[in-house]
């Protein structure tokens, strides 16, 4: 799944670690969501759009 993930953290200035905290994720999830090896579950997709204020279809698209 396409996504923007990487972008948008570039533009809060977090690293891979900084985002995996907020979420409650290792480093390595957020590595393979950007790296499109791996969809996040909804509840996951869900906590990412609250956290960039953004709808889940604005960061992630097939």
């Amino acid at each position: 799944m396409k996504n923007k993930l990487r972008e948008l953290r570039a533009v809060k200035g977090w690293s891979q670690s900084d985002l995996a905290d907020k979420l409650g994720v290792s480093r390595q999830t957020i590595n393979a969501i950007e790296t499109e090896k791996y969809d996040p579950s909804l509840p996951l997709a869900f906590k990412v759009a609250r956290l960039f204020k953004a709808r889940i279809e604005d960061i992630f698209n097939d």
